[in-house]
């Protein structure tokens, strides 16, 4: 749980004389804070080829990050058959794990992350990845005090379900319209529209911006750098 009070909106951070729009600002992780979209398609890549599947394309391969990882498996890999899902998650994670080290936050983003600290939004992660596994990444890059919060598919719903949010939502008290949520995929801001929330994409990720628009964010960023200035903006 949180251990800051709800944020008093008269005593709001300003910025050029503007009121702070959202309390809580949720980030996807891969694709989005940390540059891991490529390493991940290869990883469900030679995890399809590991157990003897059609191996997907790249396109298929990285349109389902962010899922959970046995749904994001099964979709990626529909000829595998489902008594081979654990192996297949094995293999994956072996793969991964081999090669998370080589993995490391876009730049920017923690000057980003601090900014929107010290004005006092509250911060947290909604991913499709486990819990397991994004903590082991909190730890690798050293960013636990910067959020106030996370939530993983493995214990609550993959996305777009919207549970992350809402139990995010829960936890501090804060009305969906004060919940801005950021992610590179589809899966993302159409978990944000579920719950209610805003959203902003951004197109450095996962997946192809055209499909976007249609799921109503209010604004799609191009680099850390665009994202960052939106938020100083906009947040």
């Amino acid at each position: 749980m949180s251990t800051r009070p709800p944020p008093d909106p008269a005593a709001a951070p300003r910025a050029a004389g503007r009121r702070r729009a959202f309390d809580l600002i949720a980030f996807d992780w891969d694709g989005t804070l940390f540059d891991s979209t490529a390493i991940i398609t290869r990883c469900i890549q030679a995890a399809v080829r590991d157990v003897g599947g059609t191996v997907p394309s790249d396109e298929r391969a990285s349109h389902v990050i962010g899922l959970g990882l046995m749904e994001a498996l099964a979709h990626a890999a529909p000829d595998v058959p489902v008594d081979r899902y654990p192996e297949l998650g094995a293999r994956y994670r072996h793969h991964y794990l081999a090669q998370q080290d080589s993995i490391s936050l876009f730049d920017g983003v923690l000057p980003m992350l601090a900014e929107l600290k010290q004005r006092q939004h509250w911060l947290a992660v909604a991913t499709g990845k486990s819990r397991r596994g994004l903590d082991a990444c909190l730890q690798a890059v050293e960013l636990r005090d910067l959020f106030d919060a996370s939530r993983t598919a493995d214990e609550t719903a993959g996305k777009p379900h919207p549970r992350m949010l809402q139990e995010l939502m829960a936890e501090f008290g804060v009305e969906p319209a004060r919940v801005l949520m950021i992610g590179d995929t589809t899966h993302d801001l159409q978990m944000a529209l579920n719950a209610g929330c805003a959203s902003v994409a951004v197109s450095y990720g996962a997946h192809a911006p055209d499909a976007f628009g249609a799921l109503r964010p209010h604004h799609v960023a191009h680099s850390v750098a665009e994202l960052h200035a939106w938020l100083r903006d906009n947040g």
